[in-house]
């Protein structure tokens, strides 16, 4: 099938490269522009443009999406079909229709859970035992178009955003090569989604990051994971800001208030949390200095127990 290809992070590139293997043949990849990065501003190609490169695709990286350039480099490549996998733009209603087949979307959640940005780190934050990737067609209203197909997969209970990103990645992958596949053979089929089910994955800011001791272990727990590594969960141990990367939720006793640090040693810091659990915080990084065992830091940095 003649495809045209849509994605930018590291989440496509499992899916494009799904498509190379089934045989099919990607007339275009198109990606963000490329973007300055770290201190030195240097310009930096996304991974999928770094992919596609490296397997002489045809790349384009309109700036726009709706003054016609998109739209009229489209219909000069004349796909089949258009597979869109975290490309990050609104696609118009004119470029949705331009395909014989459509457009169709990789999505990592189980919709119409999770719609938005950032839904793996959301399934996460909010405690979600189970999640999934979701292919389907696209519509004018985000993620909502009618869903082709779905496969779910627990969530580790330690597993973080990076590890789920990537497994969620390659289930993508693959139940992506399945679809088109099926696509070659007859057309998809179409459920349309609950509206009233769905829920919103919105863009992570700095603004989740304080960790409020008053919440139960558990959830903050969630927090580090769901945060991990941007923009990190964030709290003030022993008069120093430090971003939270490695937590565990604890038995504890007693009945100190919530903030009380219970111990703090070689096994990190122990802390108490809300409805009398506790958590031990294993891995940080304080303001200005690299990521560290919590051992490490408490070296230079004692902390008193209650």
């Amino acid at each position: 099938m003649r495809i045209l290809f849509m994605g930018t992070p590291d989440f496509a590139v499992p899916s494009l490269a799904a498509l190379l293997e089934g045989g099919h043949e990607i007339c275009g990849v198109f990606t963000q522009p490329d973007r300055p990065k770290d201190r030195g501003m240097k310009l930096q190609a996304s991974p999928v443009k770094e992919f596609a490169i490296a397997h002489d695709l045809p790349v384009y990286q309109p700036v726009k999406m709706r003054d016609g350039t998109a739209l009229a480099q489209i219909q000069a490549l004349a796909p089949e079909l258009i597979v869109v996998a975290a490309y990050g733009r609104i696609l118009p209603e004119e470029i949705l229709q331009a395909p014989r087949l459509g457009c169709i979307n990789v999505h990592s959640s189980l919709l119409p859970k999770y719609r938005g940005a950032a839904p793996i780190n959301w399934a996460i934050l909010n405690g979600e035992r189970e999640t999934g990737v979701t292919i389907m067609y696209m519509a004018p209203e985000l993620d909502a178009g009618d869903i082709i197909a779905q496969r779910a997969t627990p969530i580790g209970p330690d597993e973080t955003a990076p590890e789920l990103f990537q497994r969620l990645a390659g289930l993508g992958a693959e139940l992506l090569g399945e679809v088109v596949a099926a696509m070659e053979q007859g057309p998809a089929p179409r459920t349309p989604q609950d509206g009233a089910q769905a829920t919103y994955a919105p863009m992570l800011g700095r603004e989740l990051s304080p960790m409020d001791w008053t919440r139960s272990a558990q959830a903050l727990h969630d927090q580090v994971r769901g945060l991990t590594p941007w923009p990190a969960a964030t709290a003030g141990l022993g008069g120093t800001r430090c971003k939270v990367f490695a937590t565990a939720v604890v038995e504890a006793d007693g009945v100190q208030t919530p903030g009380a640090v219970l111990e703090a040693g070689k096994n990190g810091l122990v802390i108490r949390c809300g409805g009398g659990t506790a958590l031990r915080v294993l891995e940080l990084q304080p303001d200005g200095k690299k990521r560290m065992a919590a051992a490490d830091f408490l070296r230079g940095h004692p902390i008193p127990t209650a």
